[in-house]
């Protein structure tokens, strides 16, 4: 707040005016350089109003230049506010599609642009910056004002199996996986995009294991993709396992452990 800014002991009219105008343009959340675009001339001291509204707690402010209602809380819609092109993703995103009934302490948004873990209303959000190649896959949710960007089921899942630190735990990600209903071309087009040969790699291994027919589109694709070099089946596991040749992947969790994890319930 500027050293200068009024404070006002009541609401005067233009208060109240500003709040009619944030009614009438159904503004949940905005930006202080969105908001003097809404009103215009209208108002000559637009900073000095919000920050009285802050002041008297019928506005909060989420960080420098951005305002939502004091009763907003929307974690999803404030997440992706934080950043121009931020979008709900990994194990946040799980949850959302209904792959996961595990609700995560933290809100995961994906993003091309660098910003560091931070905490809005006692909600931690942690961004996790991605080429912009990457950036595919990407739904709307919500309406209004109160929209918000997500990736859509087929992203989730390959995003999660590209950087599975983010997916609530690998027997997590398996079971989701398990109970996802998955489109080949989608799958395939994403993990283009994504780029990653040994995470394409385990999603054709598991796709071949308990979607083989569902999944064949995938599989023949995952199988052209399939290097020299082997793999791990989970990244964070011990060296150790059954060699599979066809995906040159080392089975550090057994088959029989991978169709129980599966079939396990949340």
């Amino acid at each position: 707040m500027a050293r200068s800014t009024y404070l006002s002991a009541n609401l005067t009219q233009p208060q109240i005016d500003l709040l009619l105008m944030l009614d009438d343009h159904e503004l949940n959340i905005f930006s202080l350089d969105a908001l003097k675009k809404v009103v215009g001339k209208r108002f000559d001291n637009t900073s000095e109003l919000v920050e009285n509204l802050v002041h008297k707690k019928i506005l909060s402010r989420i960080e420098r230049g951005k305002f939502c209602r004091a009763n907003f809380r929307d974690e999803n819609v404030i997440g992706c506010f934080l950043v121009d092109d931020g979008a709900v993703a990994y194990w946040s995103a799980l949850n959302k599609h209904g792959l996961t009934e595990q609700f995560p302490n933290t809100v995961f948004i994906q993003t091309t642009k660098p910003k560091p873990t931070k905490t809005v209303f006692g909600t931690k959000y942690q961004f996790v910056k991605i080429g912009k190649t990457k950036r595919t896959g990407i739904v709307k949710e919500g309406f209004g004002n109160n929209q918000y960007a997500m990736t859509d089921l087929e992203k989730t899942i390959v995003d999660c199996f590209d950087l599975p630190e983010y997916s609530g735990g690998y027997a997590e990600l398996l079971r989701a996986f398990n109970h996802a209903n998955l489109n080949s071309s989608k799958l395939i087009e994403y993990c283009k995009a994504v780029g990653n040969k040994a995470a394409i790699k385990r999603i054709g291994l598991l796709a071949e294991i308990r979607k083989p027919e569902e999944l064949k589109q995938f599989i023949d694709f995952a199988q052209k993709e399939v290097n020299k070099k082997y793999n791990l089946f989970d990244p964070a596991g011990r060296d150790e396992g059954e060699f599979v040749n066809r995906w040159r992947m080392r089975l550090n969790i057994s088959r029989e452990d991978i169709l129980d994890i599966m079939n396990k319930q949340y």
